[in-house]
């Protein structure tokens, strides 16, 4: 059997901690199946100490999920192996003041010829057409009406 770099080494606390999760039951899968796996990855005094592949069949998830809790209880702690970790990509608005400006003052202008109300794919093609923006998503347009629309006023 093939030693893991990340070895799994629970305190008493920890275990109790673990165990009191899983009984009770009331926690999401995702988080009582990471409880699960870093049991039976425990290496420590009264731990099982499964392998990778052991713990994968019996908790029926990939062993390179396994390998990632180890690697997050090992780097991060216990709270970071069984928490979801929040997204850390930040996205650079495409709309800024300006823009939500011309978007708003275009919707609540007439609509095109032929054309009985604003579209969200219109809004888009206009926003692009009047050099408010280079390119622009109708999803994108959608996010922000529903956030100006939503702002309290």
């Amino acid at each position: 059997m093939r030693k893991s770099k990340y070895a799994v080494f629970l305190t008493e606390a920890e275990r109790a901690r673990l165990r009191t999760l899983i009984g009770r039951g009331e926690a999401p899968a995702r988080l009582l199946t990471r409880a699960r796996i870093l049991l039976k990855a425990n290496q420590g005094e009264g731990g099982p100490g499964w392998s990778d592949a052991a713990i994968a069949g019996a908790v029926e998830v990939h062993p390179t999920t396994v390998a990632r809790v180890r690697r997050q209880f090992v780097e991060d702690g216990i709270d970071a192996a069984l928490e979801r970790k929040c997204p850390d990509r930040v996205y650079a608005r495409l709309l800024d003041g300006a823009a939500e400006a011309h978007l708003v003052a275009v919707a609540c202008s007439a609509p095109p010829l032929g054309r009985e109300r604003w579209t969200l794919r219109l809004l888009a093609d206009e926003l692009v057409r009047l050099e408010v923006v280079p390119a622009v998503s109708y999803e994108t347009v959608r996010r922000t009406l529903q956030q100006t629309s939503s702002s309290p006023g």
